[in-house]
């Protein structure tokens, strides 16, 4: 995260604003409500990761064992069982 001198990027009237509260101290300002992304959606990956669960919850749903599912994903039983029994939101 880059720091920005408060007096280059506010109107003088919201500095001073400003100034009543904190003066001389870091302020961190969010971004907006609702222009946060989650985590994996710049890149592509919660989409991927999303595909790959449902590939394994239609193998199983199919008949392969949870062993099986865990060898051919390369993941441990344990997250398969985690991926299969999750109830869908």
């Amino acid at each position: 995260m880059k720091y920005k001198n408060a007096k280059k990027v506010l109107p003088k009237e919201l500095m001073d604003e400003v100034q009543k509260y904190i003066q001389g101290e870091y302020l961190y300002i969010p971004k907006a409500e609702g222009t946060r992304k989650k985590w994996g959606d710049n890149s592509g990956y919660r989409r991927s990761l999303s595909i790959r669960n449902d590939s394994i919850r239609k193998e199983y749903k199919e008949g392969a064992t949870i062993v099986e599912l865990a060898e051919n994903y390369f993941l441990s039983e344990n997250t398969i069982k985690k991926i299969v029994y999750v109830k869908n939101k």
